[in-house]
C-alpha cells in the first residue's frame, strides 16, 4: 500500500498541469509548465483525464497508447475532458471550483486474446479494450467500482463501442493497469 501512495505522490504535479490547463482556457492565459516538471514526464505514456462533480462523471478522454510525453498527454487530454467529451456539456468557468479532477497514467496495453477463453484471465484492477470490426472501447479499472460483475462489465463494454452486449466473445481484448492520482 506503501509503494502506491508513493507512486500516487509523485504524480501530484500531474494534477495540477490538468487543473492549469483547464483553467488557463477562462483566463486567457498559456498553460506554463516548468522544466523540471516537463523533465520528470518527459517519457512517452499515455493517461486518462477525468473529471467529476459531485461524484458524478463529467467528462473523461484519454489516450490508450503513448504517442508524446506524458505531461503533453496531461495537457491535451485535460482540454478535451473539460471541452471536447461528447457526452456532456462544456466545463464552465462558475463550475471549474466544483469539478475533481483525476488522472490515471496507463501501461503499456497488452493482449490477452479473443473473447470468452480470457474470461478467466480478466480482473478488476485491470484496464479493458475492446476491438471489433473497427469500433473499440475502453473501461479504466475503476469503472470495476460500478460494474463488478466480469460479464456485465464486458457487456457494457461492447455497447459502448456500438456493438451489441454479447460482441465481447469474438472481439479482440487487450488490458492495461493503471498508475492514478486525484484531488481530494
Amino acid at each position: 500500500m506503501k509503494e502506491k501512495e508513493n507512486k500516487s505522490e509523485n504524480l501530484k504535479p500531474l494534477l495540477k498541469i490538468a487543473r492549469d490547463t483547464i483553467e488557463s482556457k477562462f483566463y486567457g492565459r498559456e498553460i506554463y509548465v516548468n522544466e523540471e516538471i516537463k523533465k520528470k514526464f518527459s517519457k512517452k505514456q499515455s493517461c486518462f483525464v477525468t473529471l467529476t462533480e459531485d461524484n458524478m462523471l463529467r467528462g473523461c478522454i484519454g489516450s490508450l497508447y503513448a504517442n508524446q510525453e506524458l505531461w503533453k498527454d496531461v495537457v491535451e487530454n485535460a482540454v478535451h475532458a473539460a471541452f471536447h467529451d461528447y457526452r456532456f456539456r462544456p466545463v464552465s468557468e462558475k463550475e471549474i471550483d466544483k469539478i475533481k479532477i483525476e488522472v490515471s497514467v496507463l501501461s503499456v496495453p497488452e493482449k490477452l486474446g479473443m473473447g470468452e477463453k480470457v474470461f478467466d484471465k480478466i480482473d478488476n484492477k485491470m484496464g479493458i479494450i475492446l476491438e471489433k470490426n473497427g469500433s473499440s472501447s475502453t473501461f479504466l479499472p475503476q469503472v470495476w467500482e460500478q460494474i463488478p460483475n466480469k460479464k456485465q462489465f464486458l457487456e457494457e463494454l461492447s455497447m459502448k463501442a456500438g456493438l451489441n452486449k454479447d460482441s465481447w466473445k469474438t472481439a479482440k481484448l487487450s488490458f492495461y493497469r493503471v498508475d492514478k492520482v486525484e484531488e481530494k
